[in-house]
């Protein structure tokens, strides 16, 4: 696609200006740009002169923004942005692309962080950079590829590949376990429930699965897997937890089956993108091996004895 060269500026009198109007001044922009702040006045001057519309306002003390100037400056800042991100995913990585890829805390560190490396000797050309995401967040608004994400597979503006199912077993420590000797479900009204803030009827839904009750359960609530996992490692009660999230706590004893009774979750996990993004070459790259690594976990899951359980 070609575009007028008027309305294509050089890239220094847009790092000119955006400096200026982040700054109001000639003088701190000239120095971050290492330039004369009469070399900085003229890009600044060429600049209009070029687009045929002034964009700042001079005075003998202070230097301004005119209505065009304050719509324009965002949008040369984000987009001499997003021509340094490129430059430098190209530059740092010139036989591949770099794969922006937003996690979920736990489920990143334990389960796709130590899997990362095989896909990493598969593609040495691509790059994958990790962001933590707990809150939702539109795609449009972050500079990211790609999601690993919790849901029922349906979010606007995107697409979704369903990678695999959840199931939760009430965990405590040990200790825990030999004081209240767990038995049954309603030895568990009389201990400390640990709630996820994102789920909260999670214990509800169990609670209804295995004795029919309902009512709303006190206790503690926390933001993150890793932190409710900690304080049921450190006795204060039971949590509803994925196994594969905390087999190495269930591997050393640190945590153990309160009682032998899983439930599949209502929702699962699922890798979801931009519409736009569809065709991107690391993105389908990373699709395909981790639609392979799930297969192989959950073929590896399967030949193991684990109970069977309940669904709502």
């Amino acid at each position: 696609m070609q575009f007028p060269t008027r309305y294509l500026p050089s890239t220094r009198a847009l790092l000119a200006f955006e400096a200026v109007a982040r700054l109001s001044s000639f003088s701190l922009a000239a120095a971050e740009l290492n330039l004369s702040q009469s070399a900085v006045s003229k890009q600044l001057k060429h600049l209009e002169q070029q687009l045929g519309v002034m964009l700042l306002t001079r005075d003998h003390h202070h230097v301004g923004l005119t209505a065009a100037g304050a719509r324009y400056a965002p949008e040369i800042r984000e987009s001499l942005a997003q021509i340094a991100h490129a430059s430098l995913a190209v530059s740092t990585n010139p036989h591949g692309g770099t794969l922006g890829l937003a996690i979920l805390p736990t489920f990143g560190t334990r389960w796709l962080a130590p899997r990362l490396p095989l896909f990493l000797s598969e593609y040495p050309g691509i790059t994958v950079n990790l962001v933590t995401h707990l809150k939702p967040f539109d795609f449009r608004l972050e500079r990211l590829d790609a999601a690993i994400l919790v849901g029922d597979g349906h979010w606007p503006g995107t697409q979704s590949m369903f990678l695999m199912n959840e199931t939760v077993i009430p965990a405590c420590a040990p200790a825990l376990k030999k004081q209240h000797k767990f038995e049954n479900v309603d030895q568990l009204h009389n201990t400390r429930l640990l709630h996820m803030a994102t789920r909260a009827q999670a214990w509800t839904r169990w609670m209804r699965a295995y004795d029919g009750a309902t009512e709303e359960r006190q206790g503690m609530v926390f933001d993150q897997f890793a932190t409710v996992a900690q304080a049921a490692i450190s006795g204060l009660g039971v949590a509803l937890l994925p196994p594969f999230l905390i087999q190495r706590e269930l591997d050393e004893g640190s945590l153990v089956a309160a009682l032998p009774l899983p439930l599949k979750s209502i929702e699962s996990y699922y890798l979801v993108w931009p519409e736009y993004r569809q065709e991107f070459p690391p993105l389908v790259a990373f699709k395909d091996w981790l639609q392979q690594s799930v297969q192989q976990f959950e073929n590896r899951s399967a030949s193991e004895t684990t109970p069977q359980s309940k669904e709502l």
